[in-house]
């Protein structure tokens, strides 16, 4: 579920995504929808035997309509976990099961499984409710990146990762820098010149930690956001200690307070502004080339019939698609001639009318992205969902229909 560097890939975020929004829009009329994390390192033997006392627990349930319900998620969970062996796939595997209202007061049983999320399974999880337990899955996939952060003062430092929207704490020191001294004479000097030589041995201390866990990944990064009290996160930076490659990636020094392990999540909450402006910058720059192209370059496309036809001529480099679009395709068959019509992904298949006049007959309806998607893989074009988190991310998808393309060649479609 992941391309060759261990990332999903777009189509992966967005095939996630789409069915995270499906599960979110069920409801059980009790506490009878069924979510269960499995981590990867989970023996599936342990997983049934947790589901078989659940299902024995779950009769003691007064609700006939609850308990039957609840029962029958589990059946149907323990059914899907046939299929596998002694573990869960890679990053582990997330199961959705339950009677879900389908209106009209009746009900129907969906099950879900989701296996290789983007992020690995953290811990095994048990959850019954009325509705399924997705913000772990959504918290997968939110604003991905990859920070190095450091926090440090005179006394103690930790180091660590911003991934996506986890941190992760990895190193941590403490100092031997002594307390301030206020005598005089001889020995004021010289304690000062010690004192000083600790925070310099302290500071390559920090920098040595920083270089052994961001280098090797310095080519993955998005940078670095270093945190403390001045004047020590400026002495640290001022003083070059950090490895050339990574000084020239520090997107920015803020004040934290604090600076053991919960000062590095102070430090990203400092920097909010910061990282929400690094997050976007790629789908910006691409908005700013599709614009370039569209004004004076020639060779850009919008809308769906324009996009979709430049697809197919294999005259796309890159389709760019909102993150926000929700959107079908309606294929219809006009005498033996296919027609296709976009609509609201909640609303019902319209009638259409032919071109050369005459009803259409419904052949297929299908997502949108999923069907430009496919024409991109097979004209090996690359696939870019853009945020509507910025201005021209937003005119994509009111102005442009929320599909548009950067193309290799100008076609004059």
């Amino acid at each position: 579920m992941s391309d060759d560097d261990g990332e999903p890939s777009d189509r992966q975020k967005y095939e996630f995504t789409k069915v995270l929004e499906e599960l979110d829009e069920y409801s059980g009329s009790g506490t009878q929808l069924v979510s269960i994390y499995i981590p990867e390192d989970r023996l599936i033997s342990d997983v049934v035997a947790h589901v078989t006392q659940e299902h024995s627990e779950a009769s003691n349930i007064k609700s006939k309509q609850t308990r039957t319900a609840v029962q029958d998620a589990l059946t149907s969970i323990k059914d899907r976990l046939k299929y596998y062996d002694v573990h869960p796939p890679e990053n582990g595997m997330v199961i959705f099961s339950g009677a879900v209202d389908s209106g009209g007061g009746q009900t129907e049983m969906v099950t879900e499984v989701l296996e290789s999320p983007p992020e690995p399974v953290q811990s095994f999880r048990y959850h019954c409710d009325s509705h399924f337990l997705t913000e772990p899955l959504a918290e997968m996939m939110g604003d991905k990146g990859l920070y190095g952060l450091v926090v440090l003062d005179r006394r103690e430092a930790n180091v660590g990762w911003l991934k996506g929207k986890r941190v992760e704490p990895v190193k941590s020191a403490s100092s031997l820098v002594p307390g301030k001294q206020r005598k005089g004479g001889q020995s004021a000097q010289r304690f000062a010149r010690l004192r000083l030589e600790a925070i310099d041995n302290f500071y390559q201390e920090v920098a040595g930690m920083a270089d052994d866990l961001f280098v090797p990944k310095r080519h993955e990064m998005d940078g670095i956001l270093v945190g403390g009290p001045s004047p020590t996160k400026d002495e640290f930076l001022d003083g070059d200690y950090l490895h050339h490659e990574l000084q020239d990636m520090v997107l920015g020094k803020f004040d934290v307070s604090y600076t053991d392990e919960s000062g590095l999540y102070d430090l990203v909450d400092a920097a909010q502004d910061v990282l929400a402006e690094t997050e976007v910058m790629k789908d910006k720059s691409q908005m700013e080339e599709f614009f370039e192209q569209l004004h004076d370059g020639g060779k850009a496309t919008y809308g769906f019939d324009a996009t979709r036809q430049n697809l197919q001529m294999g005259a796309v480099d890159r389709l760019l698609i909102s993150e926000d679009l929700r959107k079908d395709v309606v294929t219809y068959d006009c005498d033996g001639r296919e027609e296709f019509e976009l609509v609201d992904s909640r609303a019902d298949t319209p009638d259409h009318t032919c071109d050369g006049g005459g009803e259409a007959e419904v052949v297929e309806r299908e997502d949108a992205i999923d069907h430009l998607m496919e024409l991109a893989d097979e004209r090996g074009s690359e696939v870019k969902f853009i945020s509507t988190d910025f201005e021209k991310g937003e005119q994509l998808l009111t102005a442009f229909g929320g599909i548009a393309g950067i193309l290799r060649y100008s076609t004059g479609v």
